[in-house]
């Protein structure tokens, strides 16, 4: 429980110019390259930092010879920073909404399946019904967005919870699985083959996605078949690089086949005849529980939920 002595820093002491120095300093990792992003001289700066220390009594960062790196106290300090300041923000841009009429900036964070059709679905009804707001994407992991979000950097995702520490915060809509299928060429020679053994899918040449929830369960795919996984592996996660890719070679990739729709439907690509068994778990949209949403959001959450309905 917080102390009185701390209750009343925090309320009577703790200032803009604190929060935006821990954002800083978890950008830039340096007291000197934090200082002149806030606007502080490095003395001010160390002051400033030593005054938190102090009044918490743990140390939120550990000086390093080329700079500092947060501890797991600085982290939360930096993240709850990032929060506090993303929600002035928002205070702010709502003020602004409400004089001027509505418009304002929204920014959503997406993993692959659901930025290539949801998403940019999602956006066009939104348009349709306030072309003045503005709409900020990203494309990510679940993990890196799910932070993000925590943070203060984006008002919506659509992804997945992975870890189940942080889901207190969180509201979670689900929307669906992503049931993968094996993609290649137009014309690969398997396409004509009814069956095809896991030790023969493990001596292709495969495109992978970096390491996360769909690499894993491909490798244990091969695993628990006995077999050792593939060897002659490409690793990327754009999607705009896989198509060229599989159309010049014989390489295979696990993907949603509505991430390549365009392509399956024009022959140049192909889904084989495999049933994987493969589900990378329901995603969803997901909120801050204790963050209410500027006007500019709630109308962008409406319209993922229009759209996916």
């Amino acid at each position: 429980m917080t102390d009185p002595a701390t209750k009343r820093f925090i309320r009577s002491h703790l200032k803009v110019r604190h929060l935006s120095l821990l954002v800083e300093l978890g950008r830039h990792g340096s007291i000197a390259h934090a200082a002149e992003a806030a606007g502080l001289t490095q003395p001010a700066a160390s002051k400033l930092l030593g005054e938190l220390e102090y009044v918490l009594e743990v140390p939120l960062f550990q000086r390093l010879p080329r700079g500092v790196e947060p501890t797991e106290y600085g982290r939360i300090m930096i993240r709850r920073a990032g929060a506090a300041l993303a929600e002035m923000e928002a205070a702010h841009e709502e003020i602004l909404q409400g004089m001027a009429g509505i418009g304002g900036r929204v920014r959503v964070g997406a993993v692959l399946t659901p930025s290539a059709r949801l998403l940019p679905a999602a956006v066009q009804l939104l348009k349709q019904r306030n072309a003045r707001i503005q709409v900020t994407a990203t494309v990510d992991t679940s993990k890196a967005l799910v932070e993000q979000l925590r943070a203060g950097e984006l008002d919506i995702v659509i992804g997945r919870i992975l870890d189940p520490e942080v889901a207190p915060e969180l509201q979670f809509e689900p929307i669906t699985d992503e049931p993968h299928s094996l993609i290649v060429r137009g014309g690969h020679p398997w396409l004509q083959r009814p069956e095809l053994s896991v030790a023969e899918l493990a001596r292709a040449s495969w495109i992978l996605p970096p390491p996360g929830l769909l690499r894993e369960r491909l490798l244990a795919l091969f695993l628990s078949h006995g077999v050792e996984p593939p060897s002659d592996v490409f690793e990327t996660m754009a999607l705009s690089m896989i198509p060229g890719l599989l159309m010049s070679s014989e390489r295979v990739v696990a993907l949603p086949p509505d991430l390549v729709r365009p392509y399956l439907d024009s022959g140049s690509l192909a889904e084989l005849p495999v049933e994987l068994g493969i589900k990378t778990d329901v995603y969803g949209i997901i909120t801050r529980r204790q963050h209410r949403l500027a006007p500019a959001g709630q109308a962008m959450l409406q319209a993922l939920r229009d759209t996916k309905s």
